[in-house]
C-alpha cells in the first residue's frame, strides 16, 4: 500500500486515533476533523504597471471552543485550500500541548513575493485584511506571520485593520515590529522552542548538548536561528542545507560565517563547490537530527537509514506516519513538529496577552515563560508516550486534542 504523504488527511487519521485513545466518540471526530469555518477570498490588487491582479486567500478556523483562533499567514505560491486547512489543524493541537487559551487557526494567499515589489506587497497585505475582516479581530481570530512573511508585512495589517475599525488594535495581530506592540525575542521563538525541546530530549538520552553532533535541514527564519543557538551551546553543527543543496564537515561548520553569507531566503550553498545533496544529508551519522524545511522528508523510504540518536521537527510535517513507525522501532527519539515548533504561538501569545494589557516584558521574562510552557509541554508528552507505550506523535495529538475535545463537551456542542 502506498504511503499516504497528504497532510491533511494523515493529520485528521492521527486526530482520530488520539480521540479513540482518549475515549470520545465519533461525534467528536466528525467535529474535529476539520475546520468549523473556512473562508475563501479574491482580492484585487493595483499592481505596479497599472494592471490589476486578483488573488486568491484563505483563512481556516478550525475550532474555537476553547478561546479565538490563532496563526500564521502565508505568501506562497504553493498555498493550497487544503493546506491551510490541515495547518490549522495543527495549530490547535500546539496550543494545546502548550496550554495556550486558542483554537487553531491558519491563513494564506497564493502568491509569488519574490516576485513582488514592496508596493504590491503591502496593497496585497491591506487587501486580504480587508477581505477577511468579517471573522478576524482580537477576540475572534488572530493572525501572525508565517512562511514569506514578516514584521513588515504584519504592521500592514495592523494598521488596515485599526483604519476599518478606527481605533488602534495592537492585539489583531502577533509578529509586529516591537515598536507597534510587538514582543521582545518574537523573532527567534520558533527556533527558542525547539532548543529547549532539544535540551530535554538529550537529558532522555544522556546526550550532553557540548559537543554533540547536530544535523539540520533548512536554513531559513528556524533553521539559521537554530544553528546560531546549538553553536552557542558548543554542539558541533555538521550539516546544513538550503533549496540549493547541503554542506557537510565532520568537524563542525562556522556557523557565524554562513549565517554572514546567506540571502534573505537562506540560500547560502550555491557559494560552495564541495555540496551534498538534500538526501545524503538527512542520512549523515549524528547525535541530532533536525528537519527545518519542508514536509515529507523522512519517509517509508529512507527511514531505515536515519542515523540520529534524536529527530526534532522543527518543520511542518516533515516525518510520514509510516517513517514515524519505523524510526520509534528503531529506538530514535522523534520529537513531534506540533511540540518542538510551538515556541512561536506561545511567544505571539505572550505577545497578545502584553498588548491587552499595555504593559510590556523584557526579553528576559519572554524567554524565562517560554523555558517554563516548553519544558512543561515536553515532560507531558514524553510521560504520556513512555506511560502509554505509544510513540511521541500519538503522545502529543492526545495532549494536544483533549482540551478542545473537553471545552467543545462542556459547551454541549457534542
Amino acid at each position: 500500500m502506498a504511503e499516504n504523504l497528504n497532510l491533511f488527511t494523515s493529520t485528521q487519521e492521527v486526530i482520530h486515533e488520539a480521540l479513540n485513545k482518549l475515549g470520545y466518540d465519533e461525534a467528536m471526530y466528525e467535529l474535529l476533523k476539520e475546520p468549523i469555518r473556512m473562508l475563501t477570498v479574491r482580492i484585487p490588487v493595483k499592481m505596479d504597471d497599472g494592471t490589476t491582479k486578483v488573488f486568491t486567500g484563505y483563512r481556516a478556523q478550525h475550532n474555537d471552543a476553547v478561546g479565538p483562533t490563532k496563526g500564521g499567514v502565508r505568501f506562497h505560491p504553493m498555498v493550497s485550500e487544503e493546506e491551510v486547512k490541515a495547518l490549522s489543524m495543527w495549530m490547535t493541537l500546539k496550543c494545546g500541548i502548550v496550554d495556550l487559551p486558542y483554537g487553531g487557526g491558519k491563513g494564506g494567499v497564493i502568491c509569488d513575493p519574490r516576485e513582488m515589489s514592496m508596493g504590491e506587497i503591502e496593497r496585497l497585505s491591506r487587501g486580504y485584511v480587508r477581505a477577511i475582516s468579517q471573522v478576524v479581530g482580537p477576540t475572534k481570530d488572530i493572525p501572525a506571520p508565517d512562511v514569506f512573511t514578516n514584521a513588515q508585512i504584519m504592521a500592514w495589517m495592523m494598521d488596515e485593520y485599526s483604519r476599518m475599525d478606527e481605533f488602534n488594535s495592537p492585539g489583531f495581530i502577533t509578529g509586529k515590529p516591537i515598536v507597534l506592540g510587538g514582543s521582545q525575542g518574537r523573532d527567534r521563538a520558533t527556533a527558542e522552542g525547539v532548543t529547549i525541546v532539544i535540551e530535554e530530549a538529550a537529558k532522555k538520552r544522556n546526550i550532553d548538548i557540548k559537543g554533540a553532533r547536530v544535523v539540520i535541514q533548512g536554513f531559513g527564519n528556524a533553521g539559521s536561528f537554530l544553528a546560531k543557538f546549538m553553536s552557542d551551546l558548543g554542539a558541533k553543527v555538521i550539516g546544513i542545507s538550503d533549496a540549493h543543496g547541503a554542506l557537510h564537515d565532520p568537524n563542525g561548520l562556522d556557523i557565524d560565517y554562513l549565517l554572514d553569507r546567506r540571502d534573505s531566503f537562506g540560500t547560502v550553498t550555491t557559494l560552495f563547490e564541495n555540496t551534498i545533496t538534500n538526501k545524503e544529508l538527512l542520512e549523515l551519522d549524528c547525535d541530532i537530527l533536525v528537519p527545518a524545511a519542508i514536509e515529507n522528508q523522512i519517509t517509508a523510504d529512507n527511514a531505515h537509514n536515519i542515523k540520529a540518536n534524536i529527530v526534532v521537527e522543527a518543520a511542518n510535517g516533515p516525518t510520514t506516519a509510516e517513517a514515524t513507525k519505523i524510526l520509534t522501532d528503531r529506538g530514535i527519539l522523534l520529537v513531534p513538529d506540533v511540540l518542538a515548533s510551538a515556541g512561536g504561538v506561545t511567544v505571539s501569545y505572550f505577545e497578545w496577552v502584553q498588548n491587552n494589557m499595555g504593559y510590556y516584558w523584557t526579553e528576559e521574562e519572554v524567554r524565562e515563560k517560554l523555558y517554563a510552557k516548553m519544558v512543561e509541554a515536553f515532560e507531558n508528552v514524553y510521560t504520556t508516550a513512555q506511560n502509554r507505550n505509544i510513540n511521541m506523535r500519538l503522545a502529543a495529538y492526545m495532549v494536544g486534542v483533549r482540551r478542545t475535545a473537553e471545552a467543545s463537551r462542556f459547551r454541549g456542542w457534542v
